[in-house]
């Protein structure tokens, strides 16, 4: 019986071209593709030609079937998760059916690929040789606390965040890490109206409420200037 492995393949977060060659192959020869959303992947999988059997795997669900795909692993069949864009486990499903898989002894190999915060980060022109991801800060309990926690933080910080909330948070941040403070928003990384905000807080914060921020949504935030 051949070797059974868990691949994290990362899928384009825009431009359809940044998918990798060994991507589409390794996807091409899956026995089954576990997708965030079903439909979403449909479109990817459908402009590629890659006709194999897919499965949903996402939060709501993950804990409840990441052992049974452990299992699955473990009898032989090669299983690749994809999540809607980008690469699996960063703020993403992934980790509880990686962990399982390694629990149960399995081979788990995550491709190299796009991830949003890479190009947002080298993007900002801010430094990029130490910095922390965030991802997405508690919607409400919670959410003041974690943005106080990082008052001190010196390494640029990367998060997450709904055009919805933008120009709050922007504003929240403004309060604890003062209105001059260096920030860039980065949006619709890879797509057509690809757009990256530079300046200070408060000016970007501006921006943004006079310009409804539309799309996906990554903030790079200086860190405390070491004295």
């Amino acid at each position: 019986m051949s070797e059974g492995r868990l691949y994290l393949v990362p899928t384009p977060v825009g431009n359809m071209e940044d998918i990798t060659l060994r991507a589409l192959r390794i996807l091409k020869e899956s026995d089954l593709i576990l997708a965030e959303d079903t439909r979403t992947s449909g479109i990817l999988l459908k402009h590629f030609e890659i006709k194999r059997p897919m499965l949903s795997h996402h939060k709501f669900n993950e804990h409840g079937t990441s052992a049974s795909i452990a299992q699955r692993v473990l009898a032989g069949e090669t299983v690749s998760l994809i999540s809607d864009a980008g690469t699996p486990g960063i703020s993403d499903p992934g980790f509880f059916l990686v962990r399982e898989c390694v629990k149960a002894g399995v081979t788990v190999e995550c491709l190299p690929g796009p991830t949003a915060f890479v190009p947002a980060l080298i993007d900002s022109g801010l430094p990029c040789d130490r910095f922390c991801f965030e991802g997405f800060l508690p919607q409400k309990k919670g959410r003041q606390s974690r943005i106080e926690a990082l008052r001190e933080e010196e390494r640029t910080m990367i998060f997450y965040e709904s055009p919805y909330r933008l120009v709050k948070t922007l504003q929240q941040f403004a309060s604890v890490f003062g209105m001059e403070r260096q920030v860039a928003v980065c949006r619709e990384i890879s797509k057509v109206h690809e757009e990256c905000v530079r300046g200070t807080l408060a000016e970007v914060a501006q921006h943004f409420a006079e310009h409804e921020p539309k799309g996906e949504i990554v903030i790079i935030l200086a860190g405390k200037e070491e004295k």
